[in-house]
């Protein structure tokens, strides 16, 4: 179905993202920092980016509008994915360029739905 990248630095999250998305037919590359996350994209376009907020370096919010501020990579959707959940959370992630935003834990049924709307 596509390539996604999943950029977190918990091994539990990933995994649990990683399971989820193979599930449906998705290739993941993993990166567990911001600047890891810039250098794969550099390499390889992925499809789809689902993002972790709080990252070592740089945050998910700087690298999201990074990406969202890039000619090439501006197109790729981007979900942001984070514990920090509250409304100004959220409105912030869409400020940067999210395309979506989930708080952890993650529902796996509405992360399922929203990259099959992205990239389906």
């Amino acid at each position: 179905m596509g390539n996604a990248l999943i950029v977190d630095d918990s091994s539990t999250e990933r995994a649990i993202l990683t399971g989820c998305l193979k599930e449906i037919g998705i290739n993941i590359s993993i990166a567990t920092s911001g600047e890891e996350a810039l250098e794969k994209i550099a390499a390889e376009l992925p499809d789809i980016i689902v993002l972790d907020v709080v990252l070592p370096g740089r945050s998910g919010f700087e690298v999201c509008r990074e990406l969202k501020g890039a000619e090439n990579t501006s197109k790729i959707p981007i979900i942001l994915c984070s514990t920090k959940g509250t409304d100004m959370d959220k409105f912030w992630g869409k400020k940067q360029g999210a395309d979506a935003y989930i708080s952890k834990p993650v529902d796996q049924e509405e992360l399922v739905r929203i990259v099959k709307q992205l990239i389906g």
